[in-house]
């Protein structure tokens, strides 16, 4: 045991020291790269093949297949600046993804740093059971600031995930204490991801993900999504399908019974299936449906929230007004772990007489040194107008993303502010998609290792159809647009001959 403790120690050594050159340094010659072999402090060496080595050995990854790495390398990130990422190896990639669409001030930022150091050495941490801490406190009254005028509260977790599980859990106790017990069901959307925990799993609208978790939490049911390329029908535009598409949120209530029914859940942007968008109008008739029958609208803006959509809340852009809001990743910029749900004072209201209570919390939600991250980088929101560097190029980048219609492969691009799909056909005139065995041989066999030699990172998926997503920092500009076109370019044109 002691020889296992002595040998991750020196791992551990050998890592921190590894990362400690800066990506400008690498950076400020071209042909510069990071160290191949670095000094541990016992004088040995540790390079990035023993990096690679124990990762195989020790790590496992999220959302992976590690049997793919069996013969080829982990790419393995050491240093960030800006919106690039380094690997070991000293190679420059473009961040399109926002680590996981949650950088959204960007990589490095200093400020960033120096606020988690100091707030580390008044208050390292504290919980907030029963207890408060000004770095929370603070946090809460500024994000109530910036959400619709009907948000009052905020409830502290350390994740997205955690944050849905949460919301779910207010809406059956609300209704419980407020003379409503049957109403517990939940209803999301076709394709829709709200998270991994068992609550937020049964909401999740992807069949696949959730097989090998059953049976999962019961009381959960799905209504189409706003996927306006593969609307089924006929409508005038897309006014008229947004519009249905809400009605079937009605017909699911009617058919479950009205009185059995907690909350619909959606989100401004839905990401799974490729930044599917909404009319307002689809929104204000969900609005419609749930106070005709008391059901509560959540609107998870785990992806969509801070700046992301060209406003800070995307419930702001689309209009909609939403009796709970799921936020998490770009309240910290992903600096650290944090989550917030935001509702409305009427959810609260019940929990604040005699001695009722939410038996329902975490350890770190609400951590000092996450709350402090997250008022300085929403200092630096504002002091750089990151939000409205999106509004202001949002336009453009979705413009430069639509040259690449001139590919047979491009059949639709889609999405809002710095959130954007490429869905990839067979056939544009058609439509059609490809088949299980060619998305496996087109997006994992080719485009997701080809995209990252060129130097971009960002994601290749099939959890609808087949589509490319984007969602770079909000820092970047009309450059990085055509950085980001040419790469996609180069790797998609010759896509097509892999079959």
């Amino acid at each position: 045991m002691a020889v296992k403790e002595s040998r991750a120690k020196k791992i551990v050594a050998g890592i921190k020291s590894l990362l400690k050159r800066t990506p400008k340094a690498a950076a400020s010659k071209s042909s510069r790269k990071l160290p191949l072999v670095q000094a541990r402090k016992d004088g040995k060496t540790i390079t990035p093949a023993m990096l690679e080595k124990s990762a195989k050995s020790h790590l496992w990854m999220h959302f992976t297949r590690h049997g793919s790495f069996a013969n080829k390398e982990i790419p393995i990130m050491a240093k960030a600046e800006g919106h690039y990422v380094y690997d070991v190896h000293g190679k420059k990639y473009i961040d399109g993804l926002s680590g996981l669409f949650s950088v959204n001030a960007g990589h490095g930022r200093k400020r960033l740093a120096d606020a988690a150091s100091k707030q580390i050495t008044e208050l390292d941490f504290f919980p907030l059971w029963s207890y408060a801490h000004p770095p929370a406190i603070e946090l809460a009254e500024r994000l109530i600031s910036y959400a619709p005028a009907n948000i009052s509260r905020v409830f502290f977790t350390t994740g997205g995930g955690e944050a849905v599980e949460t919301a779910w859990k207010i809406a059956k106790q609300y209704f419980k204490m407020t003379g409503k017990p049957t109403k517990h069901k939940v209803i999301s959307r076709h394709v829709a991801y709200h998270g991994t925990s068992q609550g937020a799993l049964s909401i999740t609208g992807i069949p696949a993900m959730k097989k090998m978790f059953e049976p999962l939490v019961p009381s959960t049911f799905r209504i189409p999504n706003t996927n306006w390329y593969r609307a089924p029908g006929s409508f005038k535009n897309e006014e008229e399908f947004g519009i249905w598409a809400a009605n079937r949120a009605e017909e699911m209530i009617i058919f479950e019974d009205p009185d059995t029914v907690a909350a619909i859940f959606v989100e401004p942007i839905q990401n799974s299936g490729g930044c599917f968008t909404a009319h307002p109008a689809y929104f204000k008739r969900l609005r419609e449906i749930c106070d005709k029958y008391d059901i509560l609208l959540v609107a998870d803006e785990t992806i969509t929230g801070y700046g992301r959509s060209g406003n800070m809340f995307a419930c702001e852009r689309y209009g909609i007004e939403p009796d709970m809001m799921v936020t998490a990743k770009g309240i910290t910029s992903s600096y650290q772990p944090l989550g917030a749900l935001l509702l409305t004072e009427r959810l609260f209201e019940p929990f604040t007489t005699g001695t009722n209570i939410l038996s329902h919390g975490y350890t770190f939600a609400a951590h000092p040194v996450a709350c402090a991250v997250a008022l300085e980088n929403l200092d630096v929101f504002d002091e750089e107008d990151l939000v409205g560097n999106v509004a202001k190029n949002s336009a453009l980048f979705k413009k430069t993303l639509e040259k690449l219609y001139d590919l047979p492969i491009v059949g639709n691009i889609r999405g809002d502010g710095y959130f954007f799909a490429i869905e990839l056909v067979k056939d544009k005139k058609t439509k059609e998609t490809f088949t299980a065995p060619e998305r496996e041989k087109l997006l994992r066999g080719y485009l997701a290792g080809k995209l990252l030699e060129e130097g971009l990172y960002c994601r290749a998926d099939d959890r609808g159809d087949s589509v490319i997503q984007l969602a770079p920092p909000l820092t970047i500009g009309p450059k990085e647009f055509n950085e980001i076109e040419q790469i996609l370019r180069k790797v998609l044109t010759p896509a097509m001959s892999k079959f």
